[in-house]
């Protein structure tokens, strides 16, 4: 389980510096890609982490800037 969080936890900072770096405007499909990739932990993930995600894919289907 150590493994699993660890790999959710640098999901998580990778998809925190692509949208604070505004990447879901600029190369949107790679951004959408880790989404996807990290959604698949869903059951698992904090409610932090889930609300996180619904914001940045907000943020990318309206291709607004990250100002969080």
């Amino acid at each position: 389980m150590r493994n699993l969080n660890e790999k959710i936890k640098n999901f998580m900072n990778t998809l925190q510096k692509n949208m604070e770096n505004n990447d879901h405007i600029n190369n949107q499909y790679a951004v959408q890609e880790l989404i996807n990739d990290v959604s698949h932990y869903w059951p698992i993930l904090s409610e932090e982490d889930r609300e996180y995600i619904q914001a940045a894919q907000q943020a990318i289907d309206e291709q607004i800037s990250w100002n969080i």
